[in-house]
């Protein structure tokens, strides 16, 4: 096993001399799921000025605990006129504060009797209203680069005024199927064949990830054809992804296909599952490299290897820190294992109590097993040469976004 290497040093390997891909300027409407590329700075305090946070009347509080003159009513997207001393008005949800009022008595707690109306005592100075700025300050950094455009942050720059912003360009990715025996769904099987299980799941999680699709091409188990396609999908890519073929079969032809055009980085890890997983370049027709990630062929090996790898990679090409790095939950095991001299990444549910996280393993952890990924939380994971016991503190890697 000492030719096994470790997934930190794969990291490494894989996440050199990356840089974020360049910008380009979109409509805020086709902005889910983007990564900011520069910062954005408030032009507007939010809200921009004060106003009531529910239906009720407005007035000084210094006037509670009165029956007050209705001076004015304000609905939301009007403008108010400032009070007329000693008097209140009538106010809605969102409506501006009147100049000479500092705080709103909800409707219910308000006696009404024609233009009048008993206002309750000891109502404090600001209750009931929303200050100009209380969100957001002109000035203030709205957004960070690096942030990830999910609904909440795309509400905050609409609330600018914001109609373009500028975005990383989704890194292309080709993703290639190896493997005669592997069959598009929708085609008869033959004795020996399999349907192509991995290509919507990666695609998939590509997409997740941040990540355009440029192309699904499958290989068949001949050098030649290998060299050609690998060559054709790294022409305009960033990355190739490739499934099965970088294994040690005179039938895996990937990795020698790699080493005849492009480098090997790194290959065969000490992790389970996915020990045959290859990193390399391969040249571009810019002159430039792109990425390629070579996962094993089994399902669940490919979705293990897609969520170490593929996700801290496009996450350094999109300049996106929440990307690169998976939330570490610690929990105790609900189950017991040992591991051999590879680090085991298994798949388990998380349950939140008082007393703490546990983790619930699936039963069956095969690398073919791929009803272990439906509804996992996280990869438990044990590292190599270890004795774990129920109730065991074990790490985890929580599978967020």
């Amino acid at each position: 096993m000492a030719d096994l290497q470790l997934i930190s040093a794969a990291l490494e390997a894989l996440l050199a001399d990356v840089s974020a891909l360049a910008a380009e300027s979109i409509p805020l409407e086709a902005a889910g799921g983007r990564v900011l590329a520069e910062a954005v700075t408030a032009e507007l305090d939010v809200p921009p000025f004060d106003n009531s946070a529910m239906d009720g009347y407005a007035l000084h509080a210094a006037d509670a605990g009165q029956w007050l003159p209705v001076s004015q009513r304000i609905a939301a997207g009007t403008q108010a006129e400032a009070l007329a001393p000693g008097s209140c008005a009538r106010i809605f949800t969102g409506g501006e504060i009147p100049p000479g009022a500092d705080c709103v008595v909800m409707q219910e707690r308000v006696q009404v009797d024609g233009d009048r109306a008993l206002m309750p005592e000891g109502v404090p100075a600001g209750d009931n209203v929303r200050r100009q700025g209380r969100d957001v300050r002109q000035g203030s950094i709205l957004l960070d680069a690096g942030e990830r455009l999910e609904a909440a942050a795309l509400g905050h720059l609409a609330g600018q005024g914001i109609t373009q912003v500028s975005v990383r360009r989704r890194p292309r990715v080709a993703l290639l199927s190896t493997g005669d025996e592997i069959i598009d769904p929708g085609t008869p099987l033959k004795p020996g064949q399999l349907y192509n299980s991995n290509r919507p799941m990666l695609r998939r999680l590509l997409e997740n990830f941040g990540a355009e699709v440029v192309s699904t091409v499958s290989v068949p188990d001949d050098y030649a054809r290998t060299v050609a396609l690998l060559t054709a999908a790294a022409a305009d890519a960033d990355l190739v992804v490739t499934t099965g073929g970088v294994s040690v079969g005179e039938e895996d032809h990937v990795k020698a296909a790699l080493e005849a055009i492009g480098q090997l980085d790194m290959w065969k890890l000490a992790i389970r599952p996915g020990k045959p997983l290859a990193l390399g370049r391969l040249p571009r027709n810019d002159g430039s490299l792109a990425r390629f990630v070579g996962l094993p062929g089994n399902p669940v090996s490919g979705f293990v290897g897609a969520w170490l790898f593929l996700r801290p990679l496009l996450g350094a090409m999109l300049g996106c820190p929440a990307l690169k790095t998976l939330p570490k939950v610690t929990a105790k095991a609900g189950f017991a294992t040992s591991t051999g001299p590879r680090e085991h990444y298994m798949r388990v549910t998380l349950e939140f109590a008082p007393s703490g996280v546990m983790a619930t393993a699936f039963a069956d952890q095969n690398s073919g097993v791929l009803s272990s990924c439906i509804n996992a939380d996280a990869f438990a994971v044990i590292p190599a040469n270890s004795d774990i016991a129920e109730g065991d503190a074990i790490s985890c890697l929580w599978l967020a976004g």
